[in-house]
């Protein structure tokens, strides 16, 4: 790609960047969000037209490509974003716009699931292809877009985010994968913000910042923190992240013996005015329902949840708003955006569903209110009414995070808050959670990532099995210790 550049109105997306790729070659694309990274490659991958620079494919110029022509020279996009139809069976979704068929017109059921099982075999994964995706957890999900792009035959594969929502056992597979892929002569372009994993399966680095080319070179010649400091374009040591003890006696929220059948049993926890808990632990632990539960989202099967002394009515998500609690939930836009609204809309949702009166929505309160909460985390936007889907993913989540902190509720649930975001964001996020405590509020956080749960929490409570394991205080914390116990070590004879 030689000296593309695309604007989206006022905004320069992509400046005059080249950027190349060689063959049999891993390279780690780097930067923050909103730095142009998913632009780029949204024009190699034909969703995006650019407008000037050129793209070479073995020598030959392909300007202007079309998703069909890109898959047509092997250019296969694995999207951060999951772009699987639920309603679709997962060896339909495979081969979506790919069918096989027999006799001109009937599709070849049986040769689609067989070649799906093959493609499921080759990636060591026990998917049935037969069932519908809807009924597929996340990372699982994540896994059917990546077999989606090794099913056909492709030359380099785009990953965007791939290992989000993926547990350690499968990066690990993947990688294997990635590793195979690269004998046979394929390369990826892999887009990730965790930086241990982009120095172990990488070979080679780019650095975008603010839509501009910074640095190319080999990961062998640079250690971790020479990467995040060209990413952020500043010395990360001045992002000194100072926690203060804001926990109070009072407490506020407790859960006791709660319980959901055949997620997790017998749960119980106080959280104190002014506290972070954080919740951890490795996947199938129960964490990701219990958020629901606490929320209302998901129908608790025993046991009980009070909010400052009283029984919290979870019959109803809006009565548990009401009451006091918000939530940012996991996986943004299966569970947050509203991709057809604006970005103002967005903000403002959560307020229409539990505070606004009235029938009239007033235009004028409502730009009040995304400037507010524009200056308050800082999101980079063109305006108020672009669609919330031309922002980055960083950018999303800051919209999510503000929907909710303008309720002014008493707990906060965040499952999952620093997903697909990178350093630069993770640390504004981790400065907006303190602000709440620093006010009075309480947190309960979901996390699987240590490094998160030491910067923020004041206790940690680790879940192994659907049940509570440890409890550590923040004095107590210790990665290791942590894995030992979400590992369910200490139960093993």
């Amino acid at each position: 790609m030689k000296n593309i550049h695309k604007s989206f109105g006022a905004v320069h997306a992509v400046r005059d960047v080249s950027f190349s790729v060689g063959e049999a070659e891993i390279h780690g694309l780097l930067g923050e969000n909103g730095a142009g990274k998913s632009t780029l490659m949204n024009i190699l991958g034909g969703i995006l037209r650019q407008d000037s620079g050129q793209i070479y494919i073995d020598g030959e110029e392909h300007s202007h490509l079309t998703p069909v022509k890109a898959s047509r020279l092997g250019i296969r996009f694995i999207h951060q974003e999951l772009n699987l139809v639920n309603d679709l069976k997962v060896y339909e979704n495979l081969f979506l716009n790919n069918e096989i068929v027999k006799s001109g017109i009937h599709l070849n059921r049986k040769e689609m699931i067989r070649r799906s099982r093959e493609v499921f075999e080759r990636m060591n994964l026990d998917i049935d292809p037969t069932v519908f995706v809807r009924e597929l957890d996340t990372s699982r999900k994540q896994l059917v877009e990546i077999a989606r792009a090794l099913l056909f035959e492709c030359r380099l594969i785009i990953m965007d985010e791939p290992t989000t929502a993926l547990t350690n056992e499968e990066i690990d597979n993947l990688f294997t994968i990635m590793r195979g892929l690269r004998d046979e002569g394929i390369s990826c372009i892999y887009i990730s913000h965790k930086m241990p994993e982009l120095f172990e399966i990488c070979d080679k680095y780019t650095v975008m910042r603010d839509g501009a080319y910074i640095a190319s070179g080999n990961f062998a010649d640079i250690n971790e923190q020479q990467a995040t400091e060209m990413l952020v374009g500043r010395n990360i040591d001045d992002d000194v992240f100072d926690k203060t003890d804001c926990v109070q006696d009072e407490v506020v929220f407790e859960a006791e013996n709660l319980s959901c059948e055949g997620y997790f049993s017998n749960v119980s926890f106080k959280l104190r005015k002014g506290e972070i808990i954080a919740f951890t632990g490795l996947f199938g632990d129960g964490r990701g329902e219990l958020s629901e539960c606490l929320f209302g989202a998901r129908k608790a099967t025993d046991g009980v949840i009070r909010l400052n002394g009283d029984e919290l009515n979870t019959k109803s998500i809006a009565s548990v708003i009401r009451s006091g609690v918000s939530m940012v939930p996991r996986n943004r836009k299966e569970r947050s955006i509203i991709k057809d609204m604006n970005i103002r809309d967005n903000i403002s949702m959560a307020y229409f569903t539990s505070r606004h009166k009235g029938i009239h929505i007033s235009p004028k309160k409502e730009y009040r209110r995304y400037e507010e909460n524009r200056k308050a985390t800082n999101i980079k936007a063109a305006g108020p009414d672009h669609l919330i889907t031309s922002l980055s993913g960083g950018n999303q989540q800051k919209v999510i995070f503000s929907r909710w902190f303008g309720l002014d509720s008493d707990v906060y649930i965040l499952d999952n808050p620093t997903q697909g975001i990178d350093v630069g964001a993770k640390f504004e996020i981790y400065q907006l959670i303190t602000r709440l405590v620093d006010q009075g509020k309480s947190v309960i956080v979901f996390s699987s990532e240590f490094p998160e749960i030491h910067k923020i929490a004041d206790r940690c409570i680790v879940m192994y099995k659907g049940e509570i394991n440890k409890e550590f205080t923040r004095k107590e914390l210790d990665e290791v210790e942590v894995m030992y116990y979400a590992t369910g070590s200490n139960k093993r004879s």
